[in-house]
């Protein structure tokens, strides 16, 4: 094969570098004129990025500004006698001003405690029907105008009652009320408690904003006399019963059967409606259960 000559190949290489040289100034050049767009868009974006979390920053303190005014309106409302229930107001409206309400009756509602230092002698059924109580008890509280302040003492977290209530209840442990270890004596002077039993001598005429009002966390299907009236002995306190015999008449039914036996969630109930009207005939009247065999007294104004 003949040789090529060095000019020739000479010649060759400063061509093709000469083209690479053209092609990459071509590169750059497309690149330097492409930069610029990508700016453009970039800020762009960056803009209408900007513009969208203002618009929802703008749209979040309409809808806060809104929702306060429906808060307002709402206690308003309700102060002049009008019904919770409105259907203009959002439940974020309502569940708000329920927080409110149950956080105000932490340091001024009615204190009322549930003492839970029986639970021992309770079977399983039992420990989940108090369980169902203590839900419907804490549901007719965020449901009241002027609920109570509430206290579940010697609730263990080791005991059954604990683990049923988290298991029936939810959102158990986020309720507002205090969940504690302690017995009552440990948190209120002996002289401010007051012990609701039905097997009490003395009759709970009124409500005194100063006392402290126990009620007997027990469900008791064997029907032991006078547990609570015995727990509340030990505890050396005084002790009050519900003005049954005083409002209210037996009624006859076919069982024959009476009882002043109340789950807790009634005896707190008919507490709840008694400060709210001031009347042991409403309260009795709207809580008492009919299967009871006890009815308000015709007479009973």
């Amino acid at each position: 094969m003949a040789a090529v000559p060095s000019e020739v190949s000479h010649m060759q290489l400063n061509g093709a570098s000469e083209l690479m040289d053209l092609l990459h100034i071509d590169v750059e050049a497309d690149v330097t004129e492409d930069r610029p767009g990508r700016e453009d868009a970039l800020c762009s974006r960056n803009v209408s990025r900007k513009q969208r979390n203002w618009e929802r920053q703008l749209a979040a303190k309409k809808s806060r500004r809104k929702e306060e005014k429906q808060r307002k309106k709402l206690n308003r409302e309700q102060e002049s006698g009008a019904s919770a229930d409105s259907p203009q107001f959002t439940k974020r409206v309502l569940k708000a001003i329920t927080k409110e309400r149950l956080a105000e009756a932490q340091s001024t509602g009615l204190k009322v405690c549930v003492d839970l230092s029986m639970t021992d002698c309770m079977s399983d059924k039992e420990i989940s029907r108090l369980a169902g109580q203590l839900r419907r008890l804490y549901g007719s509280n965020k449901k009241a105008a002027r609920p109570f302040h509430v206290f579940l003492t010697e609730l263990r977290e080791d005991s059954r009652l604990y683990r049923e209530c988290i298991r029936k209840n939810d959102g158990f442990l986020n309720y507002t009320m205090d969940i504690t270890e302690e017995s009552c004596l440990d948190l209120f002077p002996t002289e401010t408690v007051v012990y609701l039993s039905p097997d009490a001598e003395e009759v709970l005429e009124t409500v005194d904003a100063d006392k402290v009002y126990v009620l007997g966390g027990l469900v008791d299907e064997s029907i032991q006399k006078k547990l609570s009236f015995c727990r509340a002995r030990d505890l050396s306190v005084c002790t009050a019963r519900l003005p049954i015999d005083e409002h209210m008449v037996k009624k006859d039914n076919a069982k024959n059967f009476h009882s002043k036996i109340l789950a807790v969630n009634q005896v707190f109930d008919i507490l709840l409606t008694f400060c709210d009207t001031g009347s042991w005939t409403e309260a009795l009247r709207a809580w008492f259960p009919r299967g009871k065999g006890y009815v308000v007294a015709p007479d009973d104004s």
